[in-house]
């Protein structure tokens, strides 16, 4: 279990957690997995990421995944990433864009566009 695990759990159980929560995804590097034709770069050099895009049930959702083991189980093949930490994901969602976080594990949560969105506002507002 990792620590956004716990905080989501007891988020869950619990809504005043949920500062908490939003906090620590803030603050998470994730590894996020790059379209097939993208190789893996860095941002540190200014250059743009393509995200890998996963389209279900008439939603587009980026990837995001709190270790780089669970990005691998899901992928189930080698793929490249990049890591950002959640603040710099918020930045480059696009409106309209769901976020899957840990998916394939027993602590998945989806993140609407309107959720993204509050996420994004309130590191524009710090």
């Amino acid at each position: 279990m990792t620590a956004l695990d716990d905080a989501l759990e007891k988020y869950l159980q619990d809504d005043q957690h949920q500062s908490a929560y939003y906090d620590l995804v803030l603050n998470t590097d994730f590894y996020i997995p790059l379209s097939d034709d993208e190789a893996a770069t860095s941002l540190e050099k200014n250059e743009s990421v393509s995200p890998l895009v996963v389209e279900s049930e008439g939603k587009s959702y980026m990837m995001l995944f709190d270790s780089a083991q669970r990005l691998a189980d899901w992928a189930k093949k080698p793929v490249n990433y990049v890591i950002l930490a959640g603040f710099k994901a918020a930045e480059i969602s696009v409106p309209q864009l769901h976020w899957a976080v840990n998916i394939g594990g027993g602590f998945a949560k989806e993140f609407v566009p309107d959720e993204i969105g509050w996420l994004k506002e309130s590191v524009r507002g710090s």
